[in-house]
């Protein structure tokens, strides 16, 4: 016998129940028309898929249920409600095609029943408990329904209708209502009961979970709001705003990737911000911290450009000369780049003010790719400078070097200590001492500031100090690796001022490359006549003093195009000379010698003088001469005493004579040993009245012996005697190896004699042997 086929989707009907449809398809309203006008008796079957709208004989199952259909309604949209019980399960046997809808040939499934009435009613009581446990977690279920079901006998009908009350896939549905054994329909139900009833526990506590959360929300939100409304009736408006401020520390603090003893150090005071009255000064002090806490750079970092061919080119762009400086520096930035890490000692640039010591950082700053920062230690005497003050105090804050870090705004800076030889020491404490730790590799990665109160790491950040001198405590001297910067020769200024100075001086005082010229002999004099520095800021100010000067007259004067700077016109815009040659007498002196010294100025000159007058070996030293120049003219005294016979001089002289010395520019302090053969040689000329030679310098310490030995600052004297134009200089022999670092330009412009002994200088100096 065949039936009407009703093709339904998203369902799967069982026995016993009653069921409403919507029906819209053309085929399946004919279907439910032709059950209607015989026996209302239709099978209904799910499809496969539910997006399909015009199913064929594959795309249903072929297990279903024959149905009775109650009642029929035909809605104003042209579709069909219909009230349909299901009776009985059926599987089709063949189906067919009736143009306007789907029959099918079907015969009844009928399942094999349990026999053991003991079994049968363990089956039903484990059916029930299972269904009423999901009944409770599930609220869908009403209890009318598990008491109904409850009255039910068979154990198919049972499965069918609890089966049909449970949410479940189309698949697990029609497995339940096709299988024909009701042992295995027993099991699969079970196995689905249990896995729903799982599943229904961990959704509640997933609920529970997140509805805490949205409570807890929602009552910090609702607090914050009555904090935020008795904040303005007391009349604090800007109480009304602590909530936000603390939320915006709060937000701004997660996207920061702390330290942990930092972070926990944050929590704890925000804890203590959020419980502090906002009128109290304590939370002024909090906020500043926390303030200061969230705006270092913990992890932020520049990346580090390891180009050494791109940093030769921005040294030799920015500094000319120096090449054995920057060669230094290239090898240093190498290593750096090879091992990937800051190790070693920290950099210090030592040398005369304006050699180019700073914008060497800078330049270093720039070919690294490292944020700059800079802080000079010029007068710094408080040791809380550097570390910071404890919060304790009113108005405290960070050291210098944690607010250079901030300023920075990356943990990878080059950090420049300026002037780090002009640290002072008081009663506050040693600045230089507390710098130690800064500047250790194997310390800086903890350095602890008394303002933060956490360990900060410093281990990444490059350190670069400058210095015009070594005048700095043994254990901070130890730490910094010595780069020398002597001064520049003449020639070397020359093309300074040609490559930098010139067109910078143009520039700030808005004159065109087309307004302005100098010629080399006029630049030389410049540098020779009124210029006495080894670096060359006093030359840029005459350079700009000569721009300054032709701005005015261009200005005074709009028929003049060009402003040109020769030998002939320079002291009528540079002024008079202010320096003239010291190094050269017009003639051989009797008595007069010319030193060498050294200055953290750089290499100067000095005219020693020596008269003898009667008396009684009466010595007087003027020109304001240290403890040590002192002790180096009574040994050459001595010196020339115990030789006395060999020079030609009479030793009873010593007993009748009286010795004045005298160094020129009194108000200069003057000391150190290297003036020793000077001091001899002016002694021994003034009592043989044989003349010293005009163009010869001398420098190096003498022993009672006479042998003459080494000194410091080589480089920087002969510079200077250059600069004055001194033909011959005596230096002694141990300072032979010196002499590699003098440009090749100094020392093919003069003669340089190596002296032993004092022998050697005499024969060299005097103009007479």
């Amino acid at each position: 016998m065949s039936r009407p086929v009703l093709s339904i989707r998203d369902i799967v009907v069982f026995p016993h129940v009653v069921v409403p449809l919507f029906v819209g398809r053309s085929k399946s309203i004919c279907a439910i028309e032709a059950a209607m006008a015989k026996d209302k008796k239709v099978i209904m079957l799910t499809q496969k898929s539910p997006h399909n709208d015009d199913p064929s004989f594959e795309d249903m199952y072929k297990v279903g249920v024959l149905g009775n259909i109650l009642q029929m309604l035909r809605l104003p949209d042209g579709t069909v409600k219909v009230l349909v019980e299901g009776i009985q399960r059926a599987a089709v046997k063949e189906f067919i095609d009736e143009k306007d809808y789907y029959s099918a040939e079907y015969e009844i499934l009928k399942a094999k029943e349990i026999k053991d009435p003991l079994e049968f009613e363990a089956y039903r009581r484990s059916i029930m408990d299972q269904f009423e446990n999901y009944a409770k977690l599930n609220r869908r279920i009403s209890i009318d329904t598990v008491t109904a079901i409850r009255g039910i006998e068979s154990m198919d009908d049972l499965i069918d209708v609890v089966s049909a009350h449970l949410v479940l896939r189309i698949e697990d549905k029609q497995a339940l209502l096709s299988e024909t054994n009701t042992a295995k329909r027993f099991e699969k139900l079970m196995a689905i009961l249990e896995s729903e009833i799982e599943v229904i526990h961990v959704e509640r506590k997933i609920r529970n979970r997140v509805k805490k959360q949205m409570e807890k929300t929602q009552k910090e939100y609702y607090l914050n709001e009555q904090m935020k409304a008795i904040q303005k009736e007391l009349g604090d408006p800007d109480g009304a705003a602590v909530v936000d401020e603390t939320k915006e520390l709060e937000d701004k603090a997660k996207k920061i990737k702390f330290s942990p003893e930092a972070r926990e150090k944050f929590d704890a005071e925000l804890k203590k911000l959020r419980n502090t009255p906002q009128m109290s000064p304590e939370a002024t002090v909090v906020r500043n911290y926390l303030d200061w806490l969230t705006s270092l750079p913990w992890k932020s970092k520049t990346k580090v450009k390891k180009d050494i061919k791109e940093a030769k080119r921005i040294l030799d762009r920015d500094h000319y000369g120096l090449e054995k400086v920057k060669e230094r520096i290239l090898e240093f930035l190498a290593v750096q780049n090879r091992v990937g890490k800051i190790k070693g000692s920290v950099l210090c640039f030592i040398g005369p003010p304006g050699v180019g010591k700073t914008s060497l950082a800078k330049s270093i700053a720039e070919a690294t790719g490292r944020n700059y920062v800079k802080f000079s230690l010029g007068g710094v005497r408080d040791e809380s400078e550097i570390r910071g003050h404890r919060r304790t105090y009113i108005g405290s804050m960070p050291g210098k070097i944690i607010s250079g870090m901030k300023k920075a705004k990356s943990c990878n800076p080059l950090f420049l200590l300026d002037e780090i030889d002009k640290v002072g020491a008081d009663w506050k404490g040693d600045p230089a001492s507390a710098l130690l730790e800064a500047l250790d590799p194997e310390q800086n990665s903890a350095f602890n500031d008394h303002y933060l109160e956490v360990d900060y790491d410093l281990s990444d950040v490059m350190f670069i100090a400058t210095a015009n001198s070594y005048n700095m405590p043994s254990p901070l001297l130890d730490r910094l690796e010595i780069i020398r910067l002597s001064g520049y020769t003449e020639q070397e200024k020359k093309e300074i001022a040609k490559r930098h100075l010139i067109p910078r001086q143009l520039e700030e005082n808005g004159l065109k490359k087309s307004e302005f010229s100098i010629t080399d002999e006029a630049l030389i004099s410049l540098i020779q006549n009124y210029t006495r520095e080894a670096g060359v800021r006093t030359l840029e100010r005459e350079i700009a003093k000569l721009a300054r000067k032709s701005v005015k007259e261009l200005t005074e004067n709009p028929n003049k195009t060009k402003i040109e700077i020769t030998i002939d016109n320079l002291e009528k815009y540079a002024g008079i000379e202010k320096f003239k040659r010291l190094g050269l007498e017009d003639k051989n002196l009797v008595g007069v010698v010319t030193g060498l010294a050294w200055t953290e100025v750089g290499g100067e000159i000095l005219s020693i003088e020596t008269v003898n007058v009667p008396g009684k070996g009466k010595t007087t030293l003027t020109g304001k001469l240290g403890d040590v120049m002192q002790e180096s003219i009574q040994a050459a005294l001595s010196f020339v005493k115990s030789r006395s016979s060999a020079f030609g001089i009479n030793p009873r002289v010593f007993e009748t004579t009286d010795f004045h010395i005298h160094v020129p520019e009194g108000a200069t302090p003057k000391d150190g040993p290297s003036a020793g053969v000077a001091m001899v040689t002016g002694i021994v000329s003034s009592l043989t009245s044989i003349p010293v030679r005009k163009e010869v310098a001398m420098t190096g310490e003498i022993s009672l012996r006479g042998r003459v030995l080494p000194i410091g600052g080589l480089k920087e004297k002969l510079l200077a005697a250059h600069r004055e134009g001194i033909q011959t200089v005596i230096i002694p022999k141990d300072n032979e190896s010196d002499l590699e670092e003098i440009p090749q330009s100094v020392l093919d412009s003069m003669t340089v004699v190596k002296a032993e002994t004092v022998d050697d200088v005499l024969n060299a100096a005097l103009a007479r042997g």
